[in-house]
């Protein structure tokens, strides 16, 4: 592939998705400020006028489910009967219960536990089986694909411009998409820069075009990537009027490859938002980008993919594997070997490492998991990697 394209695509914090990824982990956030040893598995459904809540949580916490949804709703910028979709006027409808009794065995209290290791790290298993990748690779200063740290940053300028005034004919749904030109792994120029946004009914496709050029393109897009063949689709149906929940229904955990490195990597398939985490589908998920994130800081890999691989109920990981594309001056399993002896996988050991009791997910919720350089999350340090270079 000497010379290729990869397109990657983000969504702002309107996109019904994302409204329904901020509940449930402002959900998850509220009951934790409480209970953070709560076992929380949060669904959120949009659609219109109507918010339903529904999952599995066990928890001491007392929460008033109704006042957060409002709450983010509002905050979003859902606050107007002309946006069809209202945080003050919406119906909720709630439909939690409590973790069945029959996963709560397995994540309690761990298979090693009850075959006699006493090791404090293996008080509780794994809270489902599956597999869970990271990446990192030294695109960005940020270490992540360059096309999803362009959509991101198109994404939330989007937003920035829209609740700060400058472009106040706004709304909050928008979609943002970048194309990068590859010649031999390299980025060389951009060939398309697509932005789809919600505004009101008034304001003319040609100003928002002009508008987005100016103050959310051109801020966010490097200029020695832009060329004369680059193109700029802004709105390409031609109106944006209708949007967020009343123009598609949200759903949590539908927007996982925007939450991760843009498919550019392997998915294992979990979803995030809502989600304790005693879930490996959100924790192993941090974990391996921060082990990858880690060894491509560290200089031993120029980009490099980490799967963790886990059995309901028990704690150790039934498989780790490093591939580093060839971009590195040891082997696959010699990295392998490495990360075994440097970082603790078992689900209790992440969370402590993390500090994921303690972490504030809603955040995370809009413009990714992953990179992020404008919020605190553990999983983004690379304090790693003088004891990966020791263990080689």
């Amino acid at each position: 592939m000497a010379r290729h394209l990869f397109t990657s695509e983000s969504v702002t914090e309107g996109h019904p998705d994302k409204v329904c990824d901020q509940i449930s982990d402002a959900i998850l956030d509220s009951i934790f400020e409480q209970d953070n040893q709560a076992h929380v598995a949060c669904e959120t459904t949009v659609v219109a006028g109507v918010v339903n809540i529904m999952g599995e949580i066990s928890t001491t916490a007392k929460v008033d489910y109704e006042s957060i949804v409002r709450k983010v709703i509002n905050e979003i910028g859902y606050n107007d009967d002309k946006l069809l979709f209202n945080g003050n006027t919406c119906k909720i409808t709630n439909l939690i219960t409590t973790q069945s009794p029959d996963i709560a065995m397995g994540v309690n209290e761990s298979y090693e536990l009850k075959d006699g290791e006493e090791d404090k790290l293996n008080q509780f298993g794994a809270g489902d089986q599956g597999m869970m990748f990271g990446y990192a690779c030294d695109e960005t200063e940020e270490l992540m694909p360059l096309t999803i740290s362009l959509c991101h940053k198109l994404a939330m300028k989007l937003t920035e411009v829209r609740k700060n005034g400058t472009l106040p004919y706004l709304r909050p749904d928008g979609k943002t998409q970048v194309t990068a030109v590859y010649e031999n792994d390299n980025v060389v120029a951009i060939d398309t820069v697509v932005i789809s946004t919600q505004h009101d009914e008034e304001v003319s496709l040609e100003r928002i075009k002009s508008d987005l050029l100016e103050y959310v393109i051109k801020p966010v897009i490097p200029k020695n990537l832009m060329t004369d063949k680059t193109r700029i689709l802004v709105n390409p149906t031609g109106r944006f009027v209708i949007g967020g929940p009343a123009g598609d229904s949200g759903l949590t955990g539908r927007k996982i490859i925007v939450d991760t490195y843009g498919g550019y990597g392997r998915h294992g398939g979990g979803a995030f938002s809502g989600k304790d985490p005693t879930k490996v589908d959100r924790s192993a998920a941090y974990y391996a980008r921060y082990i990858a994130k880690n060894i491509v800081a560290a200089g031993l890999a120029k980009k490099c993919e980490v799967q963790l691989a886990y059995a309901i109920g028990v704690a150790k990981p039934v498989s780790v594997m490093v591939d580093a594309f060839s971009t590195s001056d040891y082997t696959n399993e010699q990295l392998a070997e490495a990360v075994n002896k440097v970082f603790d996988c078992r689900p209790a050991a992440i969370i402590n490492e993390l500090n994921l009791r303690n972490t504030k997910f809603r955040p995370t919720a809009a413009y990714g998991h992953m990179g992020r350089t404008d919020i605190n999350v553990k999983w983004e340090d690379t304090d790693k990697v003088n004891a990966l270079k020791e263990a080689l």
